[in-house]
């Protein structure tokens, strides 16, 4: 319109003013889309939605992965513990103890030594934990038969120094007393009983230090309440053994090679120790080799290093004229037969 032209008025007087309208639309242009020869093309929208993008293959799809899938992880075997005690409820406490841990099972429960003998002879455990007092076979009497087959912990609440001591000079891998240790303790006990590592309650320990500042072992008297005394009574009748293949090991005939007989059928002789001029260390050493102990065990029980063991072991070996370990235990019981041709 030209500026010198004036908007008309309206009705009202008032010069009329247009105005451009804010949006020009209320939807996106549409843009015209080419049709196939000789027809017209058809809309669509002038933005586009982005195309969906191409997925990339997923690990274990079907294409196949750069990358090959980890080997599952195989799961470490559990330590197999058979639990020796008269009491039931202490059985099952210990049982949902330790089986309440991922890397232990309880395989079996005994009631008394001789139980405790055949199931440990049924499962083959890594660990034995075994009680004193109980009636039938006691843990004393039982003790030497099952250390041959798995390492023994002592499990008990019997306290007396000379039960310790005897627990120990039969093959014992530890001593523990009720009340003395905590749940963690007595599993680590027991994992260390399996790798050969021994353990030891207060009570234990002093009676071993004791043992240790005499210097000697202590003289050995009857045990209380008569314990061990399945050692040396008459053979007590047991179920046969599930292993068909083992030879005189069931607990009602093995008796301590001082009660046997020597290899002519009669009885056996007291021997003359004297004669070999042990030192009191070296007696006390000889005597735990002839009760089956290892060069590990007799360190434990005596305080002092397995090479003070190996050492001592020499120097009775050579004052024995013995070669082995079983020669050396012959001679100390006096059922070596006899050589004229050398003098011992």
């Amino acid at each position: 319109m030209p500026d010198d032209v004036s908007p008309a008025p309206n009705r009202n007087g008032a010069a009329a003013h247009h105005h451009a309208p804010r949006y020009t639309s209320s939807h996106i242009p549409l843009a015209q889309a080419p049709g196939p020869a000789g027809q017209p093309g058809h809309q669509h929208s002038a933005i586009q939605p982005p195309a969906a993008p191409t997925p990339y293959p997923a690990f274990g799809g079907p294409t196949a992965s750069p990358f090959p899938p980890a080997p599952p992880v195989a799961e470490p075997a559990r330590l197999r513990v058979v639990v020796a005690d008269d009491n039931p409820v202490v059985r099952a406490g210990l049982g949902v103890l330790l089986s309440g841990r991922a890397d232990i099972q309880v395989v079996a429960e005994a009631a008394d030594g001789r139980e405790a003998y055949e199931k440990t002879l049924q499962h083959r455990p890594d660990v034995v934990l075994l009680d004193v007092r109980m009636p039938g076979v006691d843990g004393i009497s039982a003790l030497p038969h099952l250390v041959g087959i798995a390492p023994v912990l002592m499990l008990t609440y019997s306290r007396e120094s000379e039960i310790v001591h005897e627990a120990l000079r039969l093959g014992a891998g530890g001593y523990l007393v009720h009340g003395e240790f905590t749940a963690d303790q007595l599993v680590r006990a027991v994992r260390d009983t399996k790798d050969g590592r021994a353990n030891f309650t207060a009570t234990a320990a002093d009676a071993l230090l004791a043992h240790m500042r005499l210097g000697s072992a202590p003289p050995r008297g009857p045990l209380p309440e008569g314990l061990g005394s399945a050692l040396t009574t008459a053979p007590v009748p047991v179920h046969p053994a599930p292993h068909p293949l083992e030879t005189s090991e069931s607990l009602s005939q093995l008796q301590p090679s001082v009660g046997q007989s020597s290899v002519s059928g009669g009885s056996v002789p007291t021997p003359n120790r004297q004669q070999y001029k042990l030192s009191s260390r070296e007696v006390e050493v000889m005597d735990l080799i002839a009760s089956g102990m290892s060069n590990q065990q007799i360190a434990a029980t005596c305080f002092i290093s397995e090479k003070t063991v190996k050492n001592h072991i020499n120097r009775i070996f050579t004052k024995l004229h013995s070669a082995t370990r079983s020669e050396a235990i012959a001679h100390w019981l006096g059922t070596a037969p006899r050589n004229p041709g050398r003098q011992t």
